[in-house]
C-alpha cells in the first residue's frame, strides 16, 4: 500500500511538532529552573552573609544556651526577608535556630554543610527537614575574625522538576495542541500546493514518468536536447550526445547564428521546423519547439536529425509513393478505357475499339519513352507519370515541356528533395482549378545545366492576389482554410532556402500562376 504525499506530510508534521514542542518545553523548563535556582541562590547568600555578621549571633553561637538569643534574631530576619528558614549551626553541626523549635539542638540534616565548616562559602541544593531547598552556607567567625565558630544557613524551598512540569502542564499541553493544529494545517496547504504544481501526481508516479520518458527519449532515432529558460542544457539522449560529441557550448553558440533570440537571455524561442544546420561538417535538420507551462515560457526542446539518414528515408518513401500514385491513377484510367473497349466490342464496333487501343498504346509508349530518355531518376519519372494520370482524372491537361531533362547529378539537392519540390508545385497548380469549368492546363518545365537547376510549373487557374503571394510560402497558410494545409509550399521554401536557391512567383488573379525554382547545383549552407 502506497501512502499519499498528503498523508506523509501530515504524519511527518505531527511527529516534528510533537518532538519540537517537547524538546523546546523541556529545555525551557530546565533553563527556567536553572535561572530560578541561580537567582534564589544569590539572594540566599546575601541574607546569609548579613546574618553571619550579626554581633549577637557571632557571640552566642557555640555557647551553651546561645539558642535563646539566636533563635529570635533568626526568626525575625527570616520573616523580614521572606525566606523559608534560617538555621545557625556550630562547628559540631548542632542547630541554634530553626523555624521548627523542636529541631533546635538537633543535628543538621542534609550532609552538605561539611565544606562550610571548613570556612567555605557556597550554595547547595539538598533535601532538608522542610523539603527540597536551595541553601546558602556562609561561615560565622568570632568577633576577632580569628576563628570560625559556626555556619549561617539560609534556605529557600524550590519546587522539583516534576512539580514545575505539573504547574506548567496546562500551558505545555495548550502549546502542543496549537502547534499540532498549525503544523497540520500548514502541512495540508503545503501538500495541496505541491500536488497542484506536480499536476496531482504522487512522487512515485513522477519517478515512474521520468523513467518512462527517459526510456522513450533514449530509444528514439532522433537527437533530443532539452534546454531550460536560461538556455542551459538539462537533458540529452544518446543520439544527441553522439552528434554533439561533448561540444555542448559550441553547439549552442552555433545555433545563435540561426535564431534571432539569444539562448541565454531568458527569451522564448520561436518554433522552427527542420532548419538545416551544419555542425562538425555534417548537415542536420534542427527543429525548435518552445515549452510552456501554464502559459509561462519554461524552456526549449531541440530535435536533431542526420540529414543523410533523413534524405535516404525520404528518397525511399517518395519513390514508393510516386510509384503507388502512378499505379493507382493508371489503374483508374485503364479501367475506364477497358469499359469503353468492352462496350464497343459488344456493339460489334471492333474497328473503333481497335483505334482506342492503338491511340492509348502510342500515347503511353510516347510519354514513357520521353521520360526514360530525359529523366534518369525513376522517382522523378514515376512522379511525373503519376501526376499526368491524376491530371486526367481531374480533367486537367498536364503538359511536360519537350525541352525538359534532368540527369541524376543534382549537386547538394537530393532526389527526395527534387521530388518534394516538383510534386508540391504541381499539386498546388492542380488545386488552383477548384470550382473551375474552363480549360485547365498545367505546364511543367525542368532544366539543368552545369551550374543551375530550374523548375517551372505554370497554370491558367485562379491566380493569386499580391497579398496571398506574400503569404503563400508561410508554414500553415492556406487559401483553403482547412486544418493540416499550408505545408507543401512551405517545405518547398525550406528546401530551396537550404540550398541558397530562390523562388519566383508570377501570378495574376483570374489568369493563372507560374512558380519558378532556381538553385545552384553545388549550393547549400556553408
Amino acid at each position: 500500500m502506497k501512502i499519499s504525499l498528503r498523508i506523509k506530510m501530515l504524519l511527518m508534521s505531527f511527529v516534528i511538532v510533537i518532538t519540537s514542542v517537547m524538546t523546546i518545553g523541556w529545555n525551557m523548563i530546565h533553563n527556567i529552573t536553572d535561572a530560578f535556582e541561580n537567582e534564589i541562590g544569590e539572594r540566599a547568600v546575601a541574607i546569609a552573609r548579613t546574618v553571619a555578621q550579626m554581633p549577637d549571633i557571632r557571640q552566642h553561637v557555640g555557647i551553651e544556651g546561645g539558642a535563646t538569643v539566636i533563635q529570635p534574631i533568626a526568626e525575625r530576619t527570616r520573616k523580614a526577608t521572606n525566606v523559608d528558614y534560617i538555621v545557625i549551626i556550630d562547628m559540631n553541626s548542632i542547630r541554634y535556630s530553626h523555624p521548627n523549635k523542636e529541631l533546635i539542638g538537633e543535628m543538621f540534616v542534609g550532609g552538605d554543610e561539611l565544606e562550610a565548616l571548613a570556612n567555605r562559602e557556597y550554595v547547595s541544593i539538598a533535601v532538608g527537614t522542610l523539603g527540597n531547598a536551595t541553601r546558602a552556607f556562609v561561615p560565622i567567625m568570632d568577633e576577632e575574625e580569628a576563628e570560625q565558630v559556626g555556619v549561617a544557613v539560609v534556605g529557600i524551598l524550590t519546587p522539583t522538576l516534576q512539580a514545575i512540569i505539573a504547574t506548567y502542564s496546562q500551558d505545555i499541553f495548550t502549546a502542543l495542541i496549537w502547534g499540532l493544529l498549525i503544523g497540520l494545517v500548514g502541512s495540508y496547504l503545503l501538500a495541496r500546493s505541491v500536488k497542484k504544481q506536480t499536476f496531482g501526481l504522487e512522487p512515485y508516479e513522477i519517478a515512474k514518468l521520468v523513467e518512462e520518458r527517459s526510456a522513450v527519449m533514449q530509444a528514439m532515432n532522433i537527437g533530443i536536447i532539452a534546454l531550460d529558460e536560461q538556455g542551459q542544457i538539462t537533458f540529452m539522449n544518446r543520439l544527441a550526445k553522439r552528434y554533439i560529441k561533448g561540444e555542448e557550448r559550441n553547439f549552442l553558440l552555433h545555433l545563435q547564428d540561426v535564431f534571432p533570440q539569444s539562448w541565454e537571455a531568458n527569451e522564448p524561442i520561436e518554433q522552427m521546423i527542420n532548419r538545416n544546420v551544419v555542425f562538425f561538417d555534417k548537415n542536420y535538420l534542427i527543429s525548435i519547439y518552445p515549452i510552456h507551462v501554464k502559459a509561462t515560457y519554461a524552456g526549449t526542446l531541440v530535435t536533431m536529425i542526420d540529414r543523410t539518414d533523413a534524405t535516404r528515408l525520404a528518397e525511399e518513401l517518395t519513390g514508393v509513393k510516386a510509384l503507388v500514385d502512378a499505379l493507382r491513377a493508371q489503374n483508374h484510367e485503364y479501367m475506364n478505357k477497358l469499359h469503353s473497349i468492352a462496350g464497343l466490342i459488344q456493339l460489334e464496333r471492333t474497328e473503333d475499339a481497335l483505334d482506342i487501343i492503338i491511340d492509348e498504346t502510342v500515347d503511353e509508349e510516347s510519354i514513357i519513352l520521353f521520360l526514360k530518355e530525359r529523366f534518369t531518376d525513376y522517382s522523378v519519372s514515376g512522379l511525373l507519370l503519376g501526376k499526368r494520370s491524376r491530371a486526367k482524372e481531374l480533367g486537367i491537361t498536364f503538359l511536360i515541356d519537350q525541352n525538359s531533362y534532368l540527369t541524376e547529378i543534382y549537386g547538394s539537392l537530393s532526389s527526395g528533395e527534387i521530388v518534394t519540390v516538383i510534386g508540391n508545385l504541381i499539386e498546388n497548380a492542380f488545386e488552383s482549378f477548384e470550382n473551375s469549368d474552363d480549360d485547365k492546363i498545367v505546364e511543367c518545365l525542368i532544366e539543368i545545366d552545369k551550374n543551375h537547376l530550374m523548375i517551372s510549373v505554370r497554370d491558367n487557374g485562379s491566380g493569386m492576389t499580391k497579398e496571398i503571394q506574400k503569404k503563400i510560402l508561410t508554414y500553415g497558410f492556406s487559401t483553403k482554410g482547412k486544418e493540416g494545409r499550408g505545408i507543401g509550399l512551405a517545405l518547398v521554401q525550406q528546401i530551396v532556402s537550404a540550398h541558397n536557391g530562390k523562388i519566383t512567383i508570377d501570378s495574376e488573379e483570374g489568369l493563372g500562376t507560374e512558380m519558378i525554382i532556381e538553385a545552384r547545383k553545388e549550393g547549400g549552407n556553408e
